[in-house]
Formats: C-alpha cells, sequence, structure tokens
C-alpha cells in the first residue's frame, strides 16, 4: 500500500498518527521482545511507516514543530538503527545536520567521521521509546563531544509519558501509548507459551 501525504501544514493529531502507523501495518500485536529485553503484547515496527519517504517526511516535519528553537539547534543525532531516518527527517526540516551513534564493545558513541563542536546545541530523537536506555546513551554519547542536548524528541512513546521522569531535559513525542511491556521472568505471554518474536533491530 503506497502512503503519500503533503507535507502538513499544522502538527499531526494523534489520531492521524495512529491511522498512518495502521495503514502501514507499523502497529503489531502478539508476543514481542522489545530491544530493552522486555516483553510485550503490542510494537510499534517504524520502519514500516518510515519506507515511504512522503510519510516520513510528514513525521519528520511534525516532530521537528515540537522544538521551540531551531535557529539555535545545530545538529539532530539519533541511535543507530531505528532512529537514523527520523534524525534524518527532523534535520531536513530544521535545515540542520543528522547524525547517528553506534555501540562499540557496549558504548554508544560517534562514529564515521561524525563530530559536534563544543558548546553547539543538539536534540536527540527516537522512533520509538520505552526505558529511555539508548536515549541516554545518545545524550551521553553527545555531552562527551562538548555540546549539549537541548531537547528530547520520539515518533512514540510507549511509556505512557512516565519515561520523560528519566530525563532532566525535555521530551517532545508524537504518539503517547500506555504500551504494557513485562520482565521475561514475569510475562504472561511466556507463560502460555506463545511463540515470541524479536522485531527489534537490536539482536
Amino acid at each position: 500500500m503506497s502512503l503519500s501525504f503533503g507535507l502538513p501544514s499544522e502538527a499531526m493529531t494523534e489520531a492521524e498518527i495512529i491511522t498512518l502507523f495502521r495503514e502501514s501495518q507499523a502497529l503489531l500485536e502478539g508476543h514481542f521482545q522489545l530491544s530493552s529485553g522486555r516483553h510485550s503484547d503490542q510494537y510499534f515496527q517504524c520502519a514500516l511507516v518510515l519506507q515511504d519517504p512522503e510519510a516520513a517526511s510528514r513525521l519528520g516535519t511534525a516532530l521537528a514543530r515540537c522544538f521551540k528553537t531551531p535557529r539555535e539547534i545545530s545538529a539532530v543525532v539519533a541511535p543507530a538503527l531505528g532512529g537514523i531516518l527520523v534524525a534524518h527527517e527532523v534535520a531536513r526540516a530544521l535545515h540542520v545536520r543528522s547524525l547517528f551513534t553506534e555501540r562499540v564493545n557496549g558504548q554508544m558513541t560517534l562514529r564515521r567521521g561524525f563530530s559536534l563542536r563544543s558548546g553547539s546545541r543538539a536534540v536527540v530523537v527516537e522512533d520509538v521509546i520505552t526505558t529511555g536506555l539508548s536515549t541516554l546513551e545518545t545524550v551521553r554519547a553527545v555531552e562527551a563531544t562538548g555540546a549539549s542536548v537541548v531537547a528530547l524528541g520520539a515518533l512514540v512513546d510507549r511509556s505512557g509519558g512516565s519515561v520523560s521522569s528519566q530525563f532532566t531535559i525535555p521530551l517532545h513525542s508524537l504518539l503517547t501509548m500506555e504500551a504494557k511491556s513485562y520482565l521475561p521472568a514475569e510475562c504472561p505471554l511466556c507463560a502460555k507459551r506463545i511463540p515470541i518474536v524479536k522485531p527489534g533491530s537490536r539482536s
């Protein structure tokens, strides 16, 4: 199914975003292992909605509108792999650079010649945020360069808003949903022996 949209003149509503995810089959139900290691009966496969360039542009532009001081932002940074396209589209809308971090020997870092000037200001974005671990790791990688992170963003906040308490930096999300997740030892889906799927980008 082709998902073709023009750039929005106004911010997207949550209903529009949910429709966009459902039409692209990016909102899945079943038994999933999240990148955090927790289990859930719901999964957002953002790659399926972001595969359409116009849909990705629309979401990126909508998220960029959440940042009130775009002229002071010099770069948008995301953790690989899921956040790369989100960062690219947000950066396109803000007319700044798009960078991504990668995990090397267990530590998130900037590679491939990416750099940030000391004192510069950046935003960190994700596709889906649940526990905030990848976001925190990316923030630390940015701050290690001497730059500062002035805002955080995500297409989807799966925590129902509770994850924002993990940060001292404002978090903006296009869609906030409280999706249940469980430690593997406490997962009722495992207890029912429902086969688990690992759809994320982290093996």
